[in-house]
């Protein structure tokens, strides 16, 4: 990669911190129990809207995976989603109306969470449609692939 190429994608990821550190003011918190995560969680993230009939799935395919901590922004549901999250103890919900294709089609919200409370921390990123599937995830939690990958001195 050459000089130049290097610098316009750090110029490139600049904006896009800042610009998600202008869009934080976007979202309201309506439940936040990052305080009872355990030492070293490993948090997901993800943003939704009108999800609530893949919600209970979800959840549990990703707690038996071991995902400590959920960190969820709900984009203006009116299916219950938002008051099914909020009595979840391990998930800490926010709340938006703002656009999301104005947000980087939630991306903005994510990485202002994710720079805020992901940082040093194994973090998952996903759609709530989507399922992180790797070798051996049925018998295995993340934990285990997160332990495998720090022992390798992997970086992310």
């Amino acid at each position: 990669m050459g000089l130049t190429s290097a610098y316009r994608l750090r110029v490139r990821r600049q904006y896009l911190l800042v610009r998600a550190f202008r869009r934080r003011r976007q979202l309201q918190p309506v439940a936040n129990r990052l305080a009872s995560c355990p030492p070293q969680p490993i948090l997901l993230f993800a943003t939704l809207r009108n999800e609530r009939v893949r919600l209970p799935y979800f959840l549990q395919y990703y707690r038996r995976l071991g995902i400590d901590h959920f960190l969820l922004v709900d984009n203006g549901s009116d299916d219950g989603s938002r008051e099914y999250l909020a009595a979840q103890p391990d998930v800490s919900l926010w709340s938006t109306r703002a656009g999301y294709g104005q947000s980087r089609f939630g991306m903005d919200w994510l990485m202002h969470l994710l720079r805020r409370h992901g940082h040093d921390r194994w973090c998952l990123t996903v759609d709530v449609d989507e399922f992180l599937v790797y070798p051996f995830c049925e018998t295995r939690p993340i934990r285990a692939l997160t332990d495998w990958l720090d022992a390798g001195e992997a970086r992310a």
